[in-house]
């Protein structure tokens, strides 16, 4: 476990210093630069998204399957990536772009709903026959969203959610592992040694910190008692180690990005900046709320990293360029000028005392 627990760590620094310089470098860029590199970034993930289903491409690089899902990229030298969590900010930057450009047509089906409808099925498509319901489902509510901030009407929604929906509900019927998945979920106590494992295990680590937690590295979960502790149930091991204090610390610094991210998104200078910081705020937010909700069984697994803090190269490396694109649109907002009323006040001279104050306002 020692050795296993270097390299793990070892590989996260190394993808957490890409991640931030990625990070620094979206800052400093204005992001409008992203309106112009939109659709090949979107190309360019998507044919990410196609090779992980081809078993050898080159002799060097080529897809990974792995428990049953084909969702990475093997790299010699570099190790491996899974193209999905650069499809999530790609999509997003290809929606903000399309809806910047249709501004004024969002509220018609064609436009609002057929038109980006195709460029999310292309994304969500590949990444549904991964399989990846949960990451489907992420992007299919982050997409959603956008569209109603850009203007679309909810009525015209219903029709691809519906749809959405139904095709969700089929193939989950169809998949004996989902069906007892969702078992497990409801009935947990009568699949303690199978799909509820994990859950169960989880909720021993997170009752086991108590308040203040076992120690630091001090956790017995991550022995082997709880599967992939590392990345989709990290959750547990912060609450087992650190306690609920810092699980309760981790909720809310999500919070706080949430709040940032939307304010970010309403103070920015136009409507690209606007959708690009809802994209990338929802993303992150929703994903670390359905993340903290599989671990504590108020949903159903869905395999979802969360978000800065599971192990997970391509996950962190997303994240943190969403990072830089929110810092890029809250750099380049409008600075809003001081009436004279306020430097009077700031300079502590009584407005009602300053003839010219008065007259300004």
């Amino acid at each position: 476990h020692a050795e296993v627990g270097a390299h793990l760590l070892q590989m996260q620094i190394i993808w957490c210093a890409l991640g931030f310089v990625a990070c620094a470098i979206m800052a400093i860029l204005d992001y409008a630069i992203l309106k112009k590199l939109a659709l090949p970034i979107f190309v360019g993930a998507l044919f990410l998204a196609v090779m992980v289903f081809l078993p050898n491409f080159g002799q060097k690089i080529y897809g990974m399957r792995l428990n049953g899902a084909s969702r990475w990229i093997h790299i010699p030298g570099v190790g491996s990536i899974q193209p999905s969590e650069i499809v999530k900010i790609a999509l997003i930057i290809m929606l903000a772009w399309y809806c910047d450009r249709s501004q004024r047509k969002m509220d018609t089906f064609k436009r609002g709903i057929i038109s980006p409808g195709i460029i999310i099925a292309a994304a969500l498509g590949l990444i549904f026959i991964e399989p990846d319901r949960g990451t489907t489902i992420l992007l299919a509510a982050v997409s959603g969203m956008m569209l109603l901030v850009a203007g679309v009407r909810l009525k015209h929604l219903f029709v691809p959610a519906f749809c959405g929906a139904t095709a969700l509900a089929v193939s989950i019927l169809h998949s004996p592992m989902r069906m007892n998945r969702i078992a497990a979920w409801l009935h947990p106590q009568d699949h303690l040694n199978g799909a509820a494992l994990q859950a169960h295990q989880s909720m021993i680590a997170l009752g086991a910190g108590g308040v203040t937690g076992l120690g630091l590295g001090n956790g017995l979960q991550k022995l082997g008692y709880v599967p992939e502790i590392q990345s989709d149930f990290i959750f547990a091991n912060i609450g087992e180690e650190l306690g609920l204090i810092a699980t309760l610390f981790v909720v809310v610094a999500f919070l706080l990005i949430t709040v940032c991210g939307i304010f970010i998104s309403l103070r920015s200078r136009d409507n690209f900046g606007c959708l690009l910081a809802t994209g990338v705020t929802f993303l992150i937010s929703l994903q670390a709320a359905i993340n903290i909700g599989v671990v504590t069984s108020v949903l159903p697994n869905k395999g979802l990293a969360l978000p800065f803090i599971s192990s997970g190269g391509s996950s962190l490396l997303a994240m943190l360029i969403g990072v830089g694109i929110l810092l890029s649109v809250a750099r380049r907002a409008p600075v809003r000028e001081k009436t004279v009323r306020e430097k009077v006040s700031k300079s502590g001279i009584d407005a009602a005392d300053n003839p010219f104050a008065a007259r300004a306002t």
